[in-house]
């Protein structure tokens, strides 16, 4: 599969599976296997999702090596602060069943506390706890706080990318890039929003993909990693059908122009 370098030189895959809204227990479990056996290498899950031990249960019964898969999780505002978010990486850990994380983010930038993280976060990669850290819904200006103060920057950044919010949001991706920082983009296909859009529908038409298809292909020819998401095994398998096919400048240019 293809991938993204990280900056200490490993690799992140091109696209992820993200367990958002997935209901702990079976609906998790069916649907991360059937991402792992589709191909997909990257999965995405947080300690608010409350589906940890489901998406640790998936990974340990799909008997791929452990050094397959990349696992993400996060850490939630309510653990914010040092001790507790080195706290709440173990209790992530023990619910996955897992060692080590790939990847380790704080989940959203919510309070002064998210300093102290940042530095256990630090002390996790030390650790080998953490291979890699990063942050989700950080602005410019977070981050820029962040390597001022530790003179560290995240490897990865996970903020909502897609089509409807590229005018919004190319700022940050732009930033996070010219920095070397990885970003992530979830909710890609916009909750929905492609369903009736007729320019999205032409240029999918044109290339025998769905809308959906569409858009994710457009999030990786943006350099970013999209992180879809399903329970249905038809869907998982479609939107990681997304390697045989390549949108022209024309098409880029035209979908970026969409959201103004």
């Amino acid at each position: 599969m293809k991938q993204l370098a990280l900056p200490d030189g490993t690799a992140i895959p091109a696209i992820g599976f993200g367990t958002w809204q997935l209901a702990n227990g079976r609906e998790t479990e069916q649907a991360v296997l059937c991402a792992l056996e589709t191909g997909y290498r990257l999965i995405d899950t947080a300690k608010i999702y409350q589906n940890e031990d489901s998406v640790g249960s998936a990974i340990k019964n799909s008997r791929l090596a452990r050094e397959e898969i990349f696992v993400t999780t996060k850490l939630w505002n309510d653990d914010q602060g040092y001790e507790s978010a080195l706290k709440a990486c173990q209790g992530s850990l023990n619910r996955l069943g897992l060692e080590y994380l790939d990847l380790y983010l704080i989940h959203w930038p919510a309070s002064e506390k998210r300093h102290a993280a940042w530095d256990a976060l630090l002390e996790l990669q030390t650790q080998g706890k953490a291979r890699n850290i990063g942050v989700s819904n950080y602005s410019i200006e977070h981050i820029r706080e962040l390597a001022d103060r530790t003179g560290s920057k995240p490897a990865v950044n996970q903020i909502e990318f897609h089509i409807f919010n590229y005018a919004d949001q190319k700022d940050l991706v732009e930033y996070c890039q010219s920095e070397d920082i990885v970003v992530e983009a979830y909710s890609p296909l916009a909750r929905g929003q492609a369903l009736e859009n007729y320019t999205i529908d032409q240029i999918a038409g044109e290339h025998g993909k769905s809308a959906a298809q569409v858009m994710l292909r457009w999030c990786m020819q943006h350099a970013t990693v999209p992180i879809p998401k399903s329970a249905n095994r038809e869907r998982i398998q479609l939107n990681f059908n997304v390697f045989d096919f390549e949108l022209s400048q024309e098409d880029m240019d035209t979908l970026d122009s969409i959201s103004g």
